[in-house]
């Protein structure tokens, strides 16, 4: 899991001391939020830190990206996609595609979230897809704590292969399902992805 305490306590420690406050006490007993979360008989300080990371990483995470942006989900997929891969993130007047990468190519750039409440795999609507405006689809499933699940490259040909239009909003809907994996065309991104230190 990529390390956010760096992140929180480094970009934004008034973010992480206001919503999780800690105490050090006697014996290196951590506090976070009234809960007791390691006991004085732990040998270092450095499993502290992992405990208290398991606890608040993800939604200190959450917190600093809502602050920033609209959209959590959307804006940490194009960050993790351009770092992994050192692509050019477009300006948000740019229709049709997030990023450009190497020779000019065109990513449109797709998240999804699931947790118990919705396990949909379908990203955003997808706008004017037969007329191109990208050249490959990279998507992103996030786990509900906001880790890279899955994360893939699609070209374009096998998005509107498999993506269905849809009347009433005028776009194409396009669903993150595992089968598309398995295709040759598809390049696995996941690891990519998994290795971005924020």
């Amino acid at each position: 899991m990529t390390d956010v305490f760096p992140l929180a306590m480094g970009m934004a420690p008034n973010l992480a001391r206001t919503f999780y406050p800690m105490q050090l006490t006697t014996g290196f007993t951590w506090q976070l939020a009234g809960q007791n979360i390691a006991s004085k008989y732990w040998a270092t300080l450095q499993e502290a830190r992992a405990n208290f990371l398991a606890l608040v990483s993800t939604r200190i995470l959450l917190k600093l990206f809502q602050y920033l942006a609209n959209n959590p989900t959307g804006d940490l997929a194009e960050h993790l996609f351009c770092k992994a891969f050192g692509w050019d993130q477009a300006s948000n007047s740019v229709k049709g595609f997030d990023a450009t990468g190497a020779g000019d190519i065109r990513y449109q750039i797709k998240s999804r979230r699931l947790h118990q409440a919705n396990t949909s795999r379908q990203v955003s609507a997808l706008r004017q897809l037969e007329s191109g405006p990208f050249d490959i689809l990279a998507g992103v499933l996030f786990a509900p704590d906001y880790t890279v699940q899955r994360a893939a490259l699609i070209p374009i040909s096998v998005v509107q292969a498999h993506a269905h239009y849809r009347s009433h909003t005028n776009a194409h809907i396009f669903h993150l399902r595992d089968a598309l994996w398995d295709l040759a065309d598809v390049e696995d991104a996941t690891e990519a992805l998994r290795a971005v230190v924020l």
